[in-house]
C-alpha cells in the first residue's frame, strides 16, 4: 500500500509521461516543489516496489503496475470532483484541493458506489475524462478555441490549465463546459479571438483561447 506521498508522486509522473516517453527528476521536483535530491530518494522508494523503473541521468517510466496506480488515483480525484460540483454545488475553481485529499480514500467499494450514484460520468467539472473500474478512459475528440477558423463554432467541452485564477476568469466571461461558442474574428496582431456566446460579442486572448477545448460543430 502507497503513503499519500508515494500517490502524489505517481499521479505527477503519469500526467507528466502524457507529454513525453521518460519523465525527469527535475521535471517532478518543479511539479511538487521540492529539491531534486528529495524527489531521487522518493523515486528509489518508488522503484523498490516495482512502480517505476529509473535509471540514473535518463529519467522514470512508470511500470504497468505504477501506471494503473496512477490512473485509479486519477479516477478517484474526478469522481470526486464530479461529486463536489454536482452533488454539493461546489464551483468547479474549488474541488481541486479538496479533490486532492479525497483521492487518497482507499476504499475501492466506496469509489464504485460514488461511481454509481453519480451515473457513471465520463468527465470530471473540467471535461477531463474519468477512467472507468479498468482503467480505460473514453475516447474523446478535442478541438482547441484556437484552432477553429472564423465562421466555425464549437461545444466548450473541457479546459487544460486547471488554476483557480484561470477558471474564475472563464466563469466571469461566460464560458463554461456545454456553452456553444462561435469564433467571429482573430486579431492578426495579438492572436486575440472575437466569439459570440449567449448572443454576445466578447474578446479573449490567444492565451485563454488555447486552453478551451470544444467539441467542433462546424460553420453556421
Amino acid at each position: 500500500m502507497q503513503s499519500f506521498t508515494e500517490e502524489n508522486y505517481l499521479k505527477i509522473i503519469y500526467h507528466l509521461s502524457e507529454s513525453t516517453n521518460t519523465v525527469q527528476t527535475n521535471a517532478i521536483a518543479e511539479q511538487i516543489q521540492t529539491k531534486p535530491a528529495s524527489v531521487t530518494d522518493m523515486i528509489k522508494k518508488l522503484a523498490e516496489k516495482g512502480l517505476i523503473d529509473y535509471i540514473k541521468y535518463q529519467g522514470v517510466t512508470l511500470t504497468e503496475k505504477g501506471k494503473q496506480t496512477a490512473i485509479n488515483i486519477v479516477r478517484k480525484h474526478r469522481l470526486w470532483e464530479v461529486f463536489l460540483v454536482d452533488k454539493l454545488n461546489f464551483k468547479w475553481d474549488e474541488v481541486h484541493d479538496v479533490a486532492e485529499e479525497l483521492e487518497h480514500i482507499k476504499s475501492e467499494n466506496l469509489i464504485e458506489r460514488l461511481d454509481e450514484f453519480l451515473g457513471f460520468p465520463k468527465a470530471d467539472p473540467h471535461g477531463d475524462p474519468i477512467p472507468d473500474k479498468n482503467g480505460r478512459f473514453a475516447k474523446t475528440q478535442f478541438v482547441k478555441l484556437i484552432e477553429l477558423k472564423i465562421g466555425e463554432s464549437g461545444t466548450i467541452t473541457g479546459v487544460s490549465q486547471h488554476s483557480s485564477a484561470f477558471l474564475k476568469h472563464l466563469e466571469k466571461l461566460g464560458l463554461t463546459l456545454g456553452k456553444q461558442v462561435k469564433i467571429s474574428d482573430v486579431t492578426d496582431f495579438d492572436g486575440s479571438v472575437e466569439i459570440l456566446v449567449d448572443n454576445k460579442q466578447i474578446n479573449i486572448s490567444r492565451e485563454v483561447a488555447k486552453h478551451i477545448l470544444t467539441t467542433e460543430n462546424g460553420k453556421n
